[in-house]
C-alpha cells in the first residue's frame, strides 16, 4: 500500500479488525520510510451487475438509483430512511444471489413493486403509476382493485419498525 504522506510502498500492518457490518477489514499501517501511520479499508470486489434496459442498452446497477426511486414513491409517507435503505439493499442482495451478471430492468421493477406492496399502498400506487405507465384513471382503478383483492386474500402482516415513529 502506498503511503499517503511520502509515497513509499513499504509499510507494515499494525492492527487489523473487521468493520461493524463485517463487509470490510480496517487496517492500521505504519510506513517503513517516514514512520507515519494511516488507515486502509479492504473489501471484496464484487463483479459488476449490469441492468438490461427496455431499449436494449446496458448500464451498471446503482443502488443509489434504487434508493432514489423508493424515496420518491415514499415521499411524505410514514416510512423511515432506514426502511428504504433496507428494502433497496434486500433487492440488490436478492438480485445478486441469482448469480447472474445481468438482470433485466423489469425484474428490478417487479422486486421493487413487491416490496412497496407490502410496505405502503400509497407508495406502491405512486411507483406503479410511473413503472406501469398509467395513461388514464381506469389504470389507477384497475390497479387499486388488484391491490384490494390481494389484501383481502392475504392475512395482514404485523406492523414492523419499518415505519417512522
Amino acid at each position: 500500500m502506498r503511503c499517503p504522506f511520502c509515497g513509499s510502498d513499504e509499510d507494515r500492518v499494525v492492527d487489523s479488525r473487521p468493520s461493524e457490518d463485517g463487509g470490510t477489514i480496517r487496517r492500521r499501517r505504519a510506513c517503513a520510510v517516514c514512520g507515519r501511520r494511516f488507515t486502509t479499508f479492504e473489501r471484496v470486489e464484487e463483479a459488476p451487475l449490469l441492468v438490461l434496459k427496455r431499449d436494449g442498452s446496458r448500464e451498471q446497477f446503482e443502488l443509489g438509483k434504487l434508493v432514489s426511486g423508493l424515496q420518491k414513491a415514499c415521499k411524505n409517507r410514514p416510512i423511515s430512511l432506514d426502511a428504504i435503505l433496507r428494502i433497496a439493499s434486500d433487492i440488490e442482495e436478492s438480485i445478486r444471489a441469482r448469480g447472474q451478471r445481468e438482470v433485466e430492468s423489469q425484474e428490478v421493477g417487479i422486486e421493487l413493486l413487491n416490496a412497496l406492496r407490502d410496505l405502503d399502498p400509497v407508495a406502491y400506487m405512486r411507483f406503479a403509476s410511473v413503472y406501469k405507465d398509467f395513461q388514464d384513471p381506469a389504470d389507477f382503478e384497475r390497479e387499486l382493485e388488484d391491490l384490494g383483492s390481494l389484501r383481502k386474500t392475504t392475512p395482514p402482516k404485523p406492523r414492523s419498525s419499518a415505519t417512522a415513529t
